[in-house]
């Protein structure tokens, strides 16, 4: 989507702002002992009273309100009866709709007691999400997301999951350009545009560099003992800087 005009700024800004607040709202009420599936339900309630609409099911009728993932889950986790224990990594991946307006964003956190690993895995996720968000002007093209998000991640000791992307996003969660890599593709030959609506979400990974689906049709995992932390923005790409739309 291009944002072109003032009513389509006060809709992406609203919808980006419920999803940050929803996010924010899911990590104020976790605790331990809780599963996913009673987080999942803090959500869903935090979205409806915004007069909001979970992306997820209204695009793909997925199980559940939200993403959440779990030590080796990765992404599109559904919930459900597991339960998050003290000292998980866990990834709260949320993304609605609003008055025609779509958001997405997400955030890697560890459950105390937290490890210096994980701690500095989740840092540097969040640090490369905003490196890459910083550096984006109206002009550059679309492949210089994936160099520069490889590089931040490689600059602190990390491996970027590859089959994971960013994605355009605005009237539809998913827009063009549907997949923006992680990693630098010469042949992408496209450019950012002003106005463009995209999300920025690097996977930083302690080892593996790709995710395998699992049975359930949905849930990504690691297929050893890596450890994957993602941050992700909606922003609006800027011949200056960029407007993040998704912060709580």
């Amino acid at each position: 989507m291009i944002c072109n005009n003032e009513r389509d700024l006060e809709g992406l800004k609203a919808a980006g702002r419920v999803v940050g607040m929803t996010i924010a709202e899911m990590r104020s009420k976790l605790e331990p002992g809780m599963t996913t599936a009673e987080l999942d339900a803090i959500g869903a309630e935090f979205l409806t009273r915004h007069g909001a609409v979970s992306a997820p099911i209204k695009t793909y009728d997925f199980p559940g309100s939200t993403c959440i993932s779990v030590n080796e889950e990765v992404a599109h986790g559904i919930p459900g009866r597991r339960v998050i224990r003290a000292g998980d990594l866990v990834n709260i991946d949320v993304s609605a709709e609003l008055n025609g307006y779509y958001g997405d964003a997400g955030v890697s956190f560890q459950l105390p007691p937290v490890t210096d690993r994980l701690t500095r895995l989740c840092q540097s996720a969040e640090e490369t999400m905003m490196a890459v968000i910083m550096s984006l002007r109206a002009g550059m093209k679309v492949n210089e997301i994936g160099r520069r998000m490889e590089l931040e991640a490689s600059k602190r000791g990390y491996q970027v999951i590859r089959n994971l992307c960013s994605h355009g996003i605005g009237k539809s969660l998913h827009d063009k350009p549907h997949e923006i890599l992680p990693f630098y593709e010469p042949r992408i030959t496209t450019v950012l545009k002003e106005g463009q609506v995209i999300t920025v979400e690097p996977f930083l990974s302690t080892g593996a560099q790709y995710v395998d689906q699992q049975s359930d049709g949905w849930t990504l995992t690691v297929p050893d003992n890596s450890r994957v932390a993602q941050f992700e923005h909606t922003i609006i790409v800027t011949s200056g800087e960029p407007i993040i739309l998704t912060s709580a």
